[in-house]
């Protein structure tokens, strides 16, 4: 039973603000189309508009499904880092960043705030390191979401495991924080932005993470793959097989100490998948609701995104699931641990 659990959800997205929000994108937008606008100011929010979106979505799904907390980020594909210049960069990622603090000081009890990272196509790292480091020790963020692929879908960025992250990582690790790899919206045709172009960073992540040796040189590194890990539990054997063919070490060892999945997996056989094939410490709770995929399926009658659903029937000890629905998150964020502990929890 999971009644008296407590749950964590590591995959939240503000996905629906305040109009206001996104007239200022509009704004930056047409700032860029045509330089001599005015660069816009950033919009002004009431509390009252937060709390009507907030509490007429993610905060009455979380009640209705039974979980306690969000981690809760910007929403993905509005991170859009391939648009404008560092400066408009910078400029997004703060006003996004800063919603998601008021969200967390209206509802400190319900969401726990991970940031967007000014990136930006080809552009050094150090306004991400600068508002990574605003967030956390000013804000009082947990983690952060990661860009493998500023470009939006042209794929012209480092991998991974390259030199060129380095420095990002040595401040996530000072910093006692996590990031998820979460890519933005796609601008290249070829991929549709949910169905192909996450599942595909996703799954690309992983291979670079087999084919490079960075968790030797930072062993405290900690990464979650979202959306179920992509193609990698199901083509779990191919991984196998491509690390033992690079004479690499075995998945467990070599990466899996570091990384973690989670569970935006909207069908009970890709959940039944998941948990088969991957160690249940490596899993966190997850739904990305509201997100990708947000209907009722037709066979079951229930949200796609309703994944504790799935969870709840898995024939895994009561122990087990206490893991995945908190526990490992509170291990993978030790600064969200800190803060439930700080509140008797």
């Amino acid at each position: 039973m999971t009644e008296n659990m407590f749950i964590i959800d590591c995959h939240g997205h503000h996905t629906i603000v305040p109009q206001a929000h996104l007239d200022y994108r509009e704004k930056q937008k047409a700032h860029i189309a045509d330089p001599s606008l005015p660069a816009p100011d950033k919009a002004k929010i009431s509390d009252d508009e937060i709390r009507e979106t907030i509490e007429a979505n993610q905060l009455r799904l979380i009640r209705e499904r039974g979980a306690n907390m969000t981690i809760f980020s910007p929403r993905a594909s509005r991170m859009e880092p391939h648009v404008g210049d560092a400066d408009i960069s910078m400029a997004w990622a703060r006003a996004c960043n800063d919603l998601i603090y008021r969200v967390t000081q209206l509802y400190p009890e319900t969401f726990a705030g991970v940031c967007q990272l000014p990136q930006t196509p080809g552009g050094a790292l150090d306004n991400s390191i600068f508002e990574l480091e605003r967030c956390v020790e000013e804000l009082g963020f947990v983690g952060c979401n990661l860009n493998p692929d500023p470009s939006g879908g042209h794929w012209n960025a480092p991998p991974l495991t390259d030199p060129y992250w380095y420095g990002f990582y040595e401040k996530m690790i000072e910093l006692n924080v996590p990031a998820m790899i979460h890519v933005s919206g796609s601008c290249n045709p070829a991929f549709h932005a949910t169905g192909s172009y996450y599942i595909a960073a996703d799954t690309n992540a992983f291979m670079q993470f087999i084919q490079g040796d960075l968790f030797k040189a930072f062993p405290d590194l900690r990464f979650i793959i979202p959306h179920g890990g992509g193609a990698v539990p199901y083509h779990w054997g191919r991984y196998r097989g491509l690390a033992d063919m690079l004479d690499q070490p075995e998945l467990a060892t070599h990466v899996m100490q570091n990384v973690y999945f989670d569970t935006c997996v909207y069908h009970q056989p890709g959940i039944d998948l998941l948990f088969e094939v991957i160690d249940h410490k490596n899993i966190l709770f997850g739904s990305e609701m509201l997100g990708a995929v947000r209907g009722i399926d037709p066979q079951t009658g229930l949200y796609f995104d309703d994944t504790k659903n799935y969870i709840d029937k898995l024939s895994i000890p009561n122990e087990v699931k206490a893991d995945i629905f908190a526990g490992n998150a509170r291990r993978v964020y030790p600064r969200l641990d800190s803060q439930l502990k700080a509140r008797g929890l």
